[in-house]
This record gives C-alpha cells, sequence and structure tokens, in this order.
C-alpha cells in the first residue's frame, strides 16, 4: 500500500465531506472572552445556551464561539468551578457575529465582612476547569497553582502531576517518563508547536531547559485524540505560554540564595509585562527570566564483576600464558570517584501578541528562546584491576570468595576547557531551544478554521572540552560494603603526583542541532448525526518536517616530553572532608584546570582521531505527514462520544559514517588503520490510528471517562543508521539497526473525577497499554576479531525490537483544601496522588541469545506518590511538599547481573511566602531536604553502580504583580 495515496484519499473524502456540508447559513453567531478579577483569561469555562442546548468551552486564551444559532435573543450562561455564575443577554442577528467580553468574580469575593477563604485558588481552578471539561482524559496544571511549589524549572513542575516521574540531572529533573513509559516514546509541545531535542542521540527533551516562570499551564493528555500527534505513548505534554491580559498586567520577582555543597550564591530575576489596547483588539505580553546557580556534586561509581582472571605462570605448547578464570562473589572491578564543579546559567524570553480583527478572525504569534549555559569542571578519580595476563598469583588475595586485594591501573583526569570569557576553564555546554509560531482563529459562517505554522530550533554546542589523564598502577585494598564500596591504596606513598606519568590531553568540540517545521490546518462543523443534541465534525491535516545533524571532533596531543609526571604540573587538592558520599572518599591531587585551560591545543598541534568520533556524527531527515477526521456527538443530556481516525506517515532518510578498523597483514603489506566509509539508509511506514472516547457526566461534578487509542513511538535517528561507533578507551562498540520497527501501543483508560465546589479534586482511574515491537538495547560480548583488529571482549550494544510488552497501572488523586476543620485548620489543604505500575516484557534476549522472562518494561517506576500539605490565608502561605519514585529496571544488560536499575527516589521540598501588600509578597523555599542522591544499582538494590549527591538548595526573594484591567 502506497502511504503517500493512502493520505491522500483520506484527505479527498474529507474535501469530499466537507463540500457536502453547508457553510453558509442564515443563522447567526457568537464569540468572546472570559477573564477573571484581574484581567486574566479564563479557560475551561462551561458556556451555555440552555434554550437551545448549545455549548462551548473556553480554550486557554479564555475564547469561546457558539455557531449556527438562530436569530433572536438568549441567556448565555457562564458556569465556573469556585467562581459564581454568570448570566448575560445576548441578541443574535442573521448572518452576523456578536462577540462579548466576559468577567466573572470568585465566590468567596462576594463575603463581605467574612473571613475570604480559599486564598489563592484562581490557578487552581483554571487548571480544575479544563480537566473537568476535556472530552479526553488530561492533568491540567496551573504554573500559578505549581508556584505554591519551590520548583525553578518545568521538569521539577511536572513530577508532581500523577503518573509522571522525572530522571534527574545535576540535581535537577530533566527527563519526562509518563507512565512508566521512556522519555522518548512521550511527545513534548510548546503551544501544540513540537518542542526539538537537543540530545544527540535520542528524541528526549530537556525539561530543565525551561524556566517554569515562562509557562501559563501545564497539560498532560494521556489518552491523545486524532487530532493530536500520535508519538505519544506514555503521553502528550503541552506547555501553554502566558497570554496577553485584558489590562495592563506588570510582574518581577527578584531573589537569591545558596547552594550548601558548594556555599555559593544563587540569583534570579523574572520580569513580565502585558497590556491591551482600549479597543481590545491588539494585545502583548513580554517576559524574561534568569537564573545563576553555581553548585555541583560528589559522585562515586562502580562496575561489577563476577569473574577473577590471572595468569598463573604457566606457559602453553606455543608459549603463551595460560590464563586461570574463577568465580568470585560480586566485586567492583572499576571504581571511580568524581568531583563536579558547575554554573548553570539559564535565561529564558518570550514575546507573545494576538490581533483581533474582528468578531471572526483572530492571528496571534508566540514566541520563545531559552538559552542555557552549563560551565563544568569534573575530577574523576578511575581505578581498574590489571587484565587477567597482568595479574601473578602473588599479586591477588581472595578472602571468603571475594576479592579483596588486587592491582589496579588508576586513572587521574581532570575535565576543563580553554580559558576564554565564555569558558572560563571549564567545559562549556550552550544548550538552546527557540520557538515561533503564528497561527490564527477564523469564522466563515458556521464553519470554523484554525491554522498554525512554526519553526523550531534546538541545539547543544560544546566548544573546546579538554581532558587531562596522567595514571599509575599500584595495589588497593577493595572493601567488602557493597552500598558504599571504595579501593584504597595498600601503600599511601603511591598516590603521589611523582607517581602518575603522563597518559593523554584530548581536546574536542560537538555539536548538534535540531530543526523542526510544523504546520497544521483544523476545520470544525456543526453536526448532529443521531439526532440527540450538539456535536460537530472536525478533520485537518499536519505537517512535521525535521532535520537533525551532529558533527563531532576529537584530537589528542602529546604533551609527554614537557610533563612526563603530574608533578610537573599545577595541581589543585579535590579532597573534602565534607565529601556527601562519605568523608572516607579521598579524591587527592589533580592537574589544574588553569593549567588546563591555558595550553595551546590548536588542531594542527595535535592528532585527529575519527575513530572517536566518524561514526556517531549523522545527518537526518525525517518528514511525517497526517491526515484525521473526527465527530463529538452528545448522545444525551449526560453522554458523550468523541471517535475518530488518524494516519500518519513517517519517511526517513539518514547518512552516516562507519568507521573499519584494518588489521595489519604483512605478507600483504597492510599496515593497521582505519578506513571511514559513508553510509546511508532509508525508511518510511504508515500507521492507522483509531480512537474512541466516552465522557459521562454523572452529575454537575462528578465525570466518568472511558477511552480506546492507538499510538506510536519512532525509534532514535542514531539507532536507525547503519553505523558502527568505537569506543575503544571503554572496550565498547555500538551498532546501528535500519531495520528497526516504529513502537505500536493499544491503549485503554478508565477514569472517575469528582471536582468539589471549594475547587478540589477526587479522581481515581485505571490503564492498560498492550505494546508491539519495543526497542531496548541487545547486549553481547565479542569472542574474536570480528569488527576489528584488537576488538576481542569488546562489549557491543545494538538496539533491537523485542516482542510484547504490556503495562497495566492505576491512579488515585486528592487536592482539596479542609474547610470543614475548624478555626485557622479550615485554610490547610492537601494534594495527594499515588501511581501503581506493573508491566511484562517479551522478546528481550541476553547475551547468549536466550529469551529472557524475568523483566518488567524498562523505565516503569511500580509505586509513585506526590504529596504536599499548606496553609494559605490573605497573607501568609506555607507548603511542605515530598515526591517519592520506586526502582525501576534502566538499562537491560546482557544477564540479570548486569541489568542497571534507577534507585528509588524521595524528594521533600518547603516553601513560604508572605504578602507585604496586595502587590507585594516575600517567599522562602528550601529544595531537597532530604539530599536525595540520584543512584543507579547493578542487579540488586545494595550493589551501588552510581551515587550522585547534591546538598540542599535554600532561595529568598521578593515578588510583585499589578494588574490593571
Amino acid at each position: 500500500m502506497n502511504s503517500r495515496i493512502t493520505i491522500k484519499m483520506i484527505l479527498q473524502l474529507v474535501f469530499v465531506a466537507f463540500c457536502s456540508l453547508p457553510i453558509l447559513a442564515q443563522n447567526g453567531n457568537l464569540t468572546g472572552t472570559i477573564t477573571d478579577e484581574s484581567g486574566i483569561s479564563v479557560p475551561g469555562a462551561n458556556v451555555v445556551i440552555s434554550e437551545l442546548k448549545k455549548g462551548a468551552i473556553s480554550d486557554f486564551d479564555g475564547n469561546f464561539s457558539l455557531v449556527d444559532i438562530p436569530a433572536g435573543s438568549y441567556t448565555v450562561n457562564i458556569s465556573y468551578l469556585g467562581y459564581s455564575d454568570v448570566d448575560r443577554q445576548v441578541t443574535i442577528e442573521e448572518n452576523k457575529t456578536v462577540s462579548v467580553s466576559i468577567f466573572i468574580t470568585p465566590k468567596t469575593m462576594e463575603l463581605d465582612g467574612v473571613e475570604v477563604l480559599g486564598y489563592g485558588l484562581g490557578s487552581q481552578s483554571r487548571a480544575l476547569n479544563t480537566q473537568k471539561n476535556n472530552m479526553n482524559i488530561t492533568n491540567v496544571v496551573s504554573t500559578d497553582q505549581i508556584g505554591k511549589f519551590p520548583d525553578a524549572n518545568i521538569g521539577d513542575a511536572v513530577k508532581r502531576i500523577p503518573g509522571i516521574t522525572m530522571q534527574v540531572d545535576q540535581g535537577e529533573a530533566r527527563n519526562i517518563i509518563v507512565r512508566g513509559l521512556s522519555p522518548q516514546l512521550n511527545s513534548v509541545t510548546l503551544n501544540g508547536s513540537r518542542i526539538p531535542s537537543a540530545e544527540g542521540d535520542n528524541r528526549n527533551v530537556q525539561m530543565d531547559l525551561i524556566p517554569s516562570d515562562m509557562i501559563q499551564t501545564i497539560e498532560v493528555n494521556k489518552a491523545v485524540t486524532p487530532d493530536m500527534d500520535a508519538d505519544a505513548m506514555g503521553g502528550s505534554v503541552n506547555l501553554i505560554t502566558r497570554t496577553a491580559p485584558r489590562g495592563f498586567r506588570v510582574s518581577a520577582t527578584a531573589g537569591s540564595g545558596i547552594n550548601f555543597i558548594t556555599d555559593k550564591p544563587i540569583w534570579n530575576g523574572s520580569v513580565l509585562v502585558g497590556d491591551r489596547t482600549e479597543n481590545g483588539k491588539f494585545g502583548w505580553m513580554v517576559s524574561a527570566t534568569m537564573n545563576d546557580n553555581d553548585f555541583g556534586s560528589d559522585n562515586i561509581e562502580a562496575e561489577w564483576t563476577d569473574e577473577f582472571e590471572y595468569n598463573t605462570g604457566v606457559q602453553d605448547e606455543e608459549g603463551e600464558d595460560i590464563l586461570e578464570e574463577v568465580d568470585v562473589n560480586p566485586y567492583p572491578n572499576v571504581f571511580e570517584n568524581r568531583t563536579y564543579l558547575v554554573q548553570r546559567v539559564r535565561r529564558s524570553f518570550a514575546a507573545n501578541m494576538d490581533y483581533r480583527i474582528n468578531a471572526n478572525h483572530n492571528i496571534y504569534l508566540k514566541s520563545m528562546y531559552n538559552w542555557r549555559d552549563d560551565r563544568e569542571n569534573r575530577f574523576r578519580l578511575e581505578h581498574e584491576i590489571l587484565d587477567g595476563e597482568d595479574i601473578s598469583v602473588d599479586d591477588f588475595t581472595i578472602t571468603n570468595g571475594y576479592p579483596s586485594r588486587f592491582p589496579v591501573e588508576v586513572k587521574r583526569q581532570s575535565k576543563g576547557g580553554v580559558n576564554s570569557s565564555r569558558n572560563q576553564n571549564r567545559r562549556l555546554e550552550d544548550q538552546r531551544m527557540q520557538n515561533y509560531s503564528l497561527g490564527g482563529d477564523h469564522l466563515f459562517g458556521k464553519l470554523k478554521f484554525n491554522w498554525m505554522g512554526s519553526y523550531a530550533k534546538a541545539s547543544e554546542e560544546r566548544l573546546d572540552e579538554r581532558y587531562a589523564e596522567f595514571e599509575s598502577e599500584y595495589s588497593i585494598n577493595n572493601g567488602t560494603d557493597a552500598e558504599f564500596p571504595i579501593f584504597t591504596p595498600v601503600n599511601a606513598e603511591d598516590t603521589a603526583p611523582a607517581n602518575f606519568e603522563y597518559s593523554d590531553i584530548s581536546n574536542e568540540n560537538q555539536y548538534t542541532e535540531e530543526e523542526d517545521i510544523n504546520f497544521f490546518a483544523n476545520f470544525e462543523l456543526p453536526a448532529d448525526f443521531f439526532g440527540k443534541g450538539e456535536g460537530s465534525v472536525k478533520f485537518g491535516a499536519r505537517g512535521r518536517f525535521k532535520s537533525k545533524i551532529r558533527n563531532n571532533d576529537y584530537f589528542e596531543f602529546d604533551f609527554e616530553d614537557e610533563f612526563s609526571t603530574m608533578d610537573l604540573v599545577p595541581v589543585t587538592d579535590i579532597t573534602d572532608k565534607n565529601f556527601l558520599a562519605g568523608s572516607q572518599y579521598q579524591a587527592g591531587l589533580f592537574a589544574s584546570e588553569d593549567w588546563l585551560g591555558n595550553l595551546n591545543l590548536s588542531p594542527s598541534l595535535g592528532e585527529d582521531k575519527p575513530e572517536e568520533y566518524a561514526s556517531g556524527n549523522f545527518d537526518v531527515q525525517e518528514d511525517v505527514l497526517a491526515a484525521y477526521a473526527m465527530f463529538n456527538q452528545n448522545l444525551s443530556d449526560k453522554l458523550s462520544l468523541l471517535a475518530g481516525v488518524r494516519i500518519e506517515n513517517t519517511s526517513l532518510s539518514s547518512k552516516g559514517k562507519r568507521v573499519n578498523f584494518i588489521e595489519e597483514d604483512e605478507d600483504a603489506g597492510i599496515e593497521e588503520g582505519i578506513e571511514i566509509e559513508d553510509v546511508e539508509a532509508n525508511n518510511s511506514y504508515t500507521n492507522l490510528l483509531p480512537g474512541v472516547h466516552f465522557k459521562f457526566d454523572a452529575t454537575d461534578n462528578t465525570v466518568l471517562r472511558f477511552a480506546w487509542t492507538n499510538t506510536l513511538a519512532r525509534p532514535n535517528y542514531v539507532d536507525l543508521i547503519p553505523r558502527e561507533e568505537f569506543v575503544n578507551e571503554d572496550d565498547e562498540i555500538y551498532l546501528g539497526n535500519p531495520d528497526l520497527e516504529p513502537t505500536t501501543s493499544m491503549n485503554f483508560d478508565l477514569m472517575a473525577e469528582h471536582y468539589f465546589s471549594n475547587v478540589g479534586i477526587l479522581s481515581g482511574g485505571l490503564f492498560y497499554k498492550n505494546i508491539n515491537d519495543f526497542i531496548y538495547t541487545y547486549q553481547f560480548e565479542t569472542t574474536s576479531n570480528e569488527f576489528g583488529s584488537g576488538t576481542e571482549g569488546y562489549e557491543v550494544y545494538q538496539p533491537l525490537n523485542g516482542d510484547n510488552a504490556s503495562v497495566f497501572g492505576a491512579e488515585v488523586s486528592l487536592q482539596r483544601q479542609l474547610d470543614f476543620l475548624p478555626g485557622f485548620l479550615r485554610n490547610m489543604s492537601v494534594y495527594l496522588n499515588y501511581t501503581y505500575l506493573t508491566s511484562s516484557a517479551d522478546g528481550i534476549r541476553n547475551e547468549d541469545g536466550d529469551e529472557r522472562d524475568d523483566l518488567d518494561l524498562p523505565n516503569t517506576a511500580p509505586n509513585m506518590f506526590n504529596g504536599s500539605i499548606g496553609y494559605a490565608d490573605k497573607k501568609f502561605s506555607a507548603r511542605l511538599s515530598a515526591n517519592f519514585s520506586d526502582a525501576y529496571i534502566d538499562e537491560i544488560g546482557g544477564n540479570a547481573f548486569e541489568d542497571r536499575y534507577y534507585d528509588q527516589q524521595f524528594f521533600l521540598d518547603f516553601n513560604a511566602s508572605y504578602a507585604i501588600t496586595d502587590n507585594l509578597r516575600i517567599y522562602a523555599d528550601l529544595n531537597n531536604i532530604t539530599n536525595q542522591p540520584l543512584r543507579y544499582y547493578q542487579g540488586v538494590s545494595g550493589r551501588t553502580m552510581q551515587a550522585e549527591y547534591y546538598s540542599l538548595r535554600g532561595t529568598l526573594g521578593i515578588k510583585y504583580d499589578l494588574f490593571k484591567k
């Protein structure tokens, strides 16, 4: 079946259906905007003309439209959870569109002379009303509401939502896992436009790149509808920027704090200004934020094995040493101390504007530019057991089956950057993400038409990233604590700088860029297919055109004559008695970052090492064309149905490099070397994705939902290239797989929600995902030089399709103000949610090729919990917040012993604020009270692979907010 012909046929059918429906009529239309007492847009409001059984829901900009209304006078009712109902009289004329502006006020504001309860519930009301009135299963959170939590970036804010956990990088939430599915299996959009990824080898969107101050609302669609992108197996996260107010608004925040790990300051500030012309046609808002955070982390890492090989001292008939391999209790054969010093400067700028041409036509422009600099020094002390041929029977001791003493190769590596005003002797990771969207909403008779075109780009540049390494050999004593492994030298004098010889100095440049061009067009007409009331038919098309490149290089330099040993270079002592992993870890002396930054590492003085980078460079083009048709129909006063189908065609072409190692052959006159070969690959596929959603309004405030949806996930670009990447330093080979199939999932969701009149929710639901062709990394060890000279014993990693997997889960959530309690306790509130997951995966093979039956689907955390208890009155508010996610398998190894797990994590945060005036507040935040480390373990929970600590972070600041209608 030709995929493009299929899409063409569907578009033709849509066009015929469109032409067969009358667009122009003698009736009129009603459009409007709903705002609150501060002039802020109100999304999710229910707008109804009861006598006609016609209704609409206001969008995220507070706009609504009702079409095909018979001429006459009507009462329009606007209802909103936590706000007083509003009735507005309107008169509709034939062939005209009437436009109205409506203001709503909180119920609590009517209680003149009575203590005002529910302070600050406006933002929560916006979120819950939107969630309540959505047709599909969503979680909606206002970042004004999230502002009650001490979250600096949008990733930390998202982790408060049910069913979501985050993977941490340098103490901040970066990669989002929705309902147990990996970050690359979820989509992230900004105002409906896809956010590109600057990650070099996957589709992950860096959520820590976007400050929470720049976002108005977070919408997590857990059951997508046919008019949404289908590559959202776990869910689709839509970040919605702040829109222009109905009147003048200015807001500013300034604060400072301290990172307890470095005792260095935090600086942050933001400003937001917006207004609208007197005639209400043109609105604008600009905002900017900056955060300067000088912090770090204390880290230990280990690799574990249960084999020990040594030289028997006996030779075979050919004069080769005979090696003996013995099974031992698991022990770390590689151990590292790492100290990171990081300065993270995050800047963000946004400008949004809209222009209402008339009651029927509105256009908008939305833009955002995020720019983050990460300056980093890393000091790594690595111990690795020597190869078996280098160990004699006298060199080691095995006590009770555990290697307790053996010789190791020791490396002291300093990581930094060039001495410049930008790098400052540190590795500089320059990440940028920009998004520009132009769109419009239009009414042609009773036809609703909206469109948007966008351009987005993400990039990551790391120029002049430098490493200096010195190495030695000595014997160590191996500690027996698996949770906190440690190697200590048998003779302390072996650690002297003079004993460390020059190994190598390198300089590399890395650049990754992804560009997205998006366009969509949607058409909607009123329809009543079953004669049961209001409904609509909606159809449209979308194109997404993505290009991604990665271009790295790597040069090595020979300074052995000048710096033969480490005592000949300036050194810095990284030992810290307060090292968070434990004072027993003594890092010692390293080559100074200032010395490294001032070296002349011009490429002309070094040796190009293409085997280190060439096969990782690529150029990928991915085009996605989609069309859909769906209808939304009220089957009764309480039951609604949304059903439709989406078809997506994906075409992908890639260019990359294959690096072949050439083995020396003296007889043939062939010298050892490498050969770089250009490779290309193409792939295309089409997916037909039906979906059905039911919504049953059991009462005005109780909603039941059911959804059957079909979604997909495309393979990572780098996995599709027929490449061979050699990481000789780590004895690893990474292979591509151009024959990978996309992963597909059939999803079932059932959800019940009850909304409290005092602005809260109690919800619970079940979900099930049946997944086909999931992708995992197959790992095996080479037994010969099949990939080139010297590659015997290398670990090989290649992505493969598994067979089937399933995920079953349940989630419950409660948000509630405790206004039933006496006295000041009625100002307390709780926020609780819990998610349970269980999963299975078939078709995963171990290093011997045998299928494994002991695995969950990677990244499915069995238990996730969020909880907070807060207090808020007219002046003071405070909240203590907890976030827990269970341990889960993160990376599948060659066997169960080698599997890597992401350990459970529990974060505890506190924040408080006090209103000096109606417009001026002071605030204080304290993050990571539990000093929660990022921890991985190998096979069993007590066997640490990595433990990275960040300590506490505290901030104090002031916020000014002025609204003028």
